[in-house]
């Protein structure tokens, strides 16, 4: 697989076109690479500056607490107290005490642009790009309110300064709690400015801020006036960044912490106000505003998504590596609507299909036929994918492979048993080497793969061919194959750090490269869009 030099339908949602290109960084990694002189840096602080920092820290939230808790006291969910003097005197209080604690961990300025709409005007505040939980600085600002899980509201301390700022409460456990919480919104959106405005992370994870990735259409239902925030880190060296593979959460705070000085600035652009088909369609309101915040900061757009986060997590026994064209085909498959619904059954039925070919090319229009779909831009790019020699033809057995992977991407066997029998010969049910380095480099993603050194080690006999017998037997002895045979092998192939085992504590054996942070969804503000509130669902449902 490779990724095209240039696309037929660089598309959003909305079918518009993009006027950027995919971003060349996979924006759910975030790689720190320290030289000497920072590791003695780090050191240094570790020692000295960052356990002082975080004593502060604490304090402040702990002196925080008892203000937070008495503004809290007798309050109803479903209305708003009179703001009278004491409130107002405990608001600024706790902003006072907050600003001293990100003081403290070395956001010495803030640099503010732009003026904060009343609550009247714009009742919904939108902020990106998402990248860490340091992302709460805008909160303990404005003190405006924020979408949160319900559990949160029961951790001690945390739990009552969050409740202070009249969060929107998203529960796990039931089944109606996302279609109560954009009811919730609708009606703080609409009360006339009666409540604090909400803040909303409307990408609905963390990324590495290189892009901006799908955004939620949960903030744009209620069909009001928004005001986009964009905010950046310009730092030097970025100790920021929470991304799904990279430093875990301790890590960014530790490596935050041990920095003299952290930036920030959060900039507030113009109130956007919908038009009448942007209030009936939340997905095109949402699209818009992503455009606009995308044009202040200077960076790309790019349809990947959430879900793209977990095909990237993934705990199979291939792991996919950082520049992995796979995060483009499950892109294209989304927007195609070829995911299927009965995954297990329809993968057979394309694998039976694909090894009556017995490896014969397929033309654009042959690929649309075996998919079932109509010759579109999109299908061109998705073409581009697996037309590695530009030669205006592809393998179709390469496509069932890579859908196998986006569609179950921890079931790494199952995958290799569909590609086997997609390429086995009939008289031995045996693969070549060449057959395995399209099956793997597909599987991975990538151009170029060689596999010389693992099919040498499951070919003990030396007969020139495996079968997937004997390639589940070595990888039962081998779980590890990928990091051994194959990493070893192709120098410019990386997994993603989250694949690694987790360091240390200690500074002399922590790697400072590779860190695992945990499997489930970082940042701030969970997603509550409906379940069917993806971009394309949305769309469909208003075309």
């Amino acid at each position: 697989m490779r990724l095209p030099s240039n696309r037929q339908c660089a598309v959003e949602g909305d079918g518009l076109k993009m006027d950027q290109a995919p971003p060349f960084r996979n924006p759910f990694v975030h790689v720190l690479k320290f030289t000497p002189l920072e590791k003695a840096k780090i050191a240094l602080m570790t020692v000295t500056l960052f356990p002082i920092r975080l004593l502060i820290a604490a304090f402040m939230m702990l002196l925080a607490w008892p203000f937070a808790f008495l503004a809290s006291v007798g309050r109803s969910e479903a209305a708003v107290e009179p703001q009278c003097l004491w409130r107002r005197l405990v608001d600024i209080i706790l902003k006072i005490i907050m600003r001293v604690m990100w003081f403290a961990g070395g956001f010495h300025w803030i640099t503010v642009k732009g003026q904060r709409a009343l609550p009247a005007e714009a009742p919904i505040l939108t902020l990106a790009p998402h990248s860490s939980y340091f992302d709460a600085i805008p909160v303990t600002m404005t003190m405006a309110s924020i979408v949160m899980k319900a559990e949160s509201k029961d951790i001690p301390v945390w739990g009552t300064l969050i409740k202070y700022i009249r969060p929107v409460f998203v529960s796990r456990s039931d089944q109606n709690s996302r279609k109560k919480t954009v009811e919730e919104i609708k009606r703080r959106a609409h009360s006339g400015g009666e409540w604090p405005q909400i803040m909303i992370f409307p990408e609905g994870t963390c990324t590495n801020r290189s892009c901006l990735i799908t955004f939620k259409p949960g903030a744009f239902i209620p069909a009001v006036p928004v005001q986009p925030v964009v905010i950046r880190y310009p730092n030097k060296l970025d100790t920021i960044t929470w991304t799904w593979q990279g430093p875990g959460a301790f890590d960014i705070l530790w490596l935050t912490l041990c920095q003299l000085h952290n930036e920030f600035v959060i900039e507030f652009l113009p109130i956007y106000t919908p038009s009448e088909e942007e209030k009936k369609n939340p997905a095109l309101f949402a699209i818009n505003v992503r455009r606009v915040m995308a044009k202040a900061l200077g960076v790309p757009i790019t349809d990947y998504s959430f879900e793209d986060c977990q095909l990237a997590m993934a705990e199979g026994q291939l792991k996919l590596p950082v520049d992995t064209c796979l995060l483009e085909f499950a892109k294209l498959v989304r927007r195609l609507g070829l995911k299927p619904k009965n995954t297990e059954k329809v993968l057979q039925e394309y694998g039976n299909r694909a090894r009556k070919l017995e490896g014969q090319k397929l033309d654009l229009d042959k690929f649309a036929n075996f998919l079932d779909v109509p010759v579109s831009d999109m299908l061109r790019d998705m073409f581009a994918l697996f037309d590695e020699h530009e030669d205006s033809c592809m393998d179709i057995r390469e496509y069932v492979i890579a859908l196998s992977v986006v569609c179950r991407p921890a079931k790494t066997l199952e995958t290799m048993k569909l590609a086997f029998k997609m390429f086995e010969a009939e008289e031995d049910g045996a693969i070549t080497e060449m057959e395995l380095a399209v099956i793997l480099k597909t599987a991975l993603g990538v151009t170029h793969l060689s596999v010389s050194h693992l099919f040498t080690a499951i070919d003990a006999e030396d007969t020139g061919k495996i079968t997937f017998e004997r390639f589940r037997s070595f990888v039962e002895q081998h779980p590890d194959f990928a990091d051994e045979y194959l990493y070893t092998e192709n120098a410019g192939l990386h997994s993603g750090p989250c694949h690694h085992q987790q360091p240390t504590a200690s500074l002399s054996s922590r790697n400072l490269q590779t860190t695992a942070p945990t499997k489930t969804a970082n940042g701030i503000c969970p997603d509550f869009s409906p379940s069917d509130g993806t971009i394309d669902g949305l769309l469909k449902k208003h075309n």
